[in-house]
């Protein structure tokens, strides 16, 4: 059988034939984006948070959030539908809009510090770090697979470990944080991982093995939950959470 070079592991036909098998991308980008939406929704609807006293930039960033799922959504579909060239296009606005999701997310969670809206259960120096790793994270997994937009296999499946790495905040609201602490996050990092699981499984049915950039985003969202633990911890960046909180 033929293989790709590179990957001597995955057939060709499966390989390049990428649109075959690209309603799962589009049904899995419809699900991710649903679990966002229903943890962010759900937090306010227990009222467990009121969102109309939360401040503009708050707001803001959920606009553009939201505006980034739908996108994501929608370029998965134009895949499917052979909607390529407009694909392209509108992925340029996207590799701009996930700088506007990052950058506000940095804004809010500054913010939350400097306000002490964060959370109850995180310390301000962790969940300052929470914030900031997470967008940096975001934004680092989608500026790689837009570096290997000319692969699709690539493109695809880091822009997908870009959105498994930003459930961490619905699931933040979706789990019961304060009583799994001080494991939330290992708890949260399983539930990312699951999903990197559905992905292998896809792999292995349609490539015959686990593609590499399958691999690459998960040990990305590890590292990422293990710089975490680490930065919520170091002396310079713990005094510098404090003097925000005032």
């Amino acid at each position: 059988m033929a293989t790709v070079p590179g990957n001597a592991h995955i057939a060709t036909p499966a390989a390049r034939n990428f649109r075959a098998d690209q309603p799962f991308f589009t049904r899995f980008a419809m699900v991710l984006a649903a679990i966002i939406v229903l943890g962010f929704a759900q937090f306010a609807l227990r009222g467990f948070v009121d969102y109309r006293a939360a401040p503009l930039r708050t707001h803001f960033h959920g606009v553009v959030m939201l505006a980034w799922l739908a996108l994501f959504v929608v370029q998965n579909r134009l895949v499917e539908s052979g909607s390529i060239a407009q694909h392209r296009r509108l992925g340029r606005v996207g590799a701009w809009l996930a700088v506007v999701v990052a950058l506000t997310a940095c804004w809010v969670g500054i913010g939350a510090a400097i306000d002490g809206r964060q959370p109850p259960f995180f310390t301000p120096p962790y969940f300052l770090a929470l914030t900031l790793l997470g967008a940096v994270f975001f934004l680092g997994l989608v500026g790689w697979a837009v570096a290997r937009r000319r692969d699709t296999q690539w493109h695809r499946r880091l822009m997908l470990a870009s959105f498994i790495a930003i459930l961490e905040p619905a699931f933040g609201r979706l789990l019961p944080m304060p009583l799994i602490m001080p494991w939330a996050e290992g708890v949260v990092l399983i539930v990312q991982l699951a999903a990197f699981a559905v992905l292998v499984r896809h792999d292995r049915q349609v490539l015959g093995a686990v593609h590499p950039a399958t691999i690459a985003g998960a040990l990305v969202v590890t590292v990422y939950h293990a710089a975490l633990e680490v930065l919520g911890r170091v002396g310079p960046f713990v005094t510098l959470a404090e003097r925000l909180a005032g």
